[in-house]
């Protein structure tokens, strides 16, 4: 219980002080670059490290840290971010829902960062931030997206959203997908309770979107889908239902 109290209010207090710290910082970065290197990594790694929580990384050499990219990774955990935040060495910007905005002091500090927001509520607005993010991707700046638009409560892989995939095609970036494994027995969905351990997080090869347009949307997801299998342990592969089948997409 002590370990409990204590942890969550340092991640509380250390939040703050570094969001502040990226708000400062912000104010002398348009790009949102100096805040990801010396504010958002930062926070990620003492967090990790203060938890005593560490993160195995494979495939690092599928990155090319000097292409635009839109990274796709499962969600199981609040420690994904952090992770992905330590330990994928490119600058990129989360493409985020738009209420985490509206956080205090956080919602200002990634904005800040210059992270994307999608108000899933008025397609107009989601569809205006998707074309901002296409422009930022063409400009040189990665993206990263949780597809299944919300954390796993069981590890196995949920449906896909389709926005990350309008992305593709509208900013012409190839994917490249990301499975993190076991992250959930570290902090479980909807549980403030963070284990000590370990986690993995593999990086598959990119996936070129040449020859894929609108129409074979399903496809390229289909096949985004199957890289990110491919990645992950036996058992936490599957979904009730394969992404071309859910209606509820945005």
């Amino acid at each position: 219980m002590i370990r409990f109290l204590a942890i969550n209010a340092f991640i509380g207090i250390h939040t703050i002080v570094f969001a502040s710290w990226a708000i400062a910082i912000s104010i002398f970065d348009s790009t949102g670059r100096l805040v990801h290197r010396y504010a958002a990594v930062p926070w990620a790694k003492v967090i990790l490290w203060v938890c005593g929580v560490r993160v195995k990384v494979e495939g690092l050499g599928n990155l090319d840290v000097h292409v635009p990219r839109i990274y796709l990774s499962n969600h199981q955990s609040a420690f994904d971010i952090f992770a992905l935040l330590a330990h994928l060495p490119v600058h990129f910007k989360f493409i985020l829902k738009q209420e985490l905005m509206k956080i205090p002091v956080l919602g200002l500090a990634m904005r800040g960062a210059r992270y994307i927001a999608i108000d899933r509520a008025d397609s107009r607005k989601a569809l205006k931030s998707m074309k901002e993010a296409a422009q930022r991707v063409r400009k040189g700046a990665s993206v990263l997206i949780f597809p299944e638009g919300t954390r796993s409560k069981d590890g196995r892989l949920q449906p896909f959203k389709k926005g990350g995939f309008h992305l593709a095609l509208m900013s012409g970036c190839d994917l490249v997908p990301i499975a993190i494994h076991n992250s959930r027995e570290i902090n479980p969905k909807g549980s403030f309770r963070i284990k000590k351990g370990a986690f993995k997080m593999r990086i598959g090869e990119s996936i070129r979107i040449d020859g894929y347009s609108r129409k074979d949307l399903d496809r390229l997801i289909a096949q985004t889908r199957e890289a990110m299998i491919s990645l992950m342990p036996a058992g936490e592969e599957g979904a009730e239902k394969p992404a071309a089948e859910d209606e509820n997409r945005s």
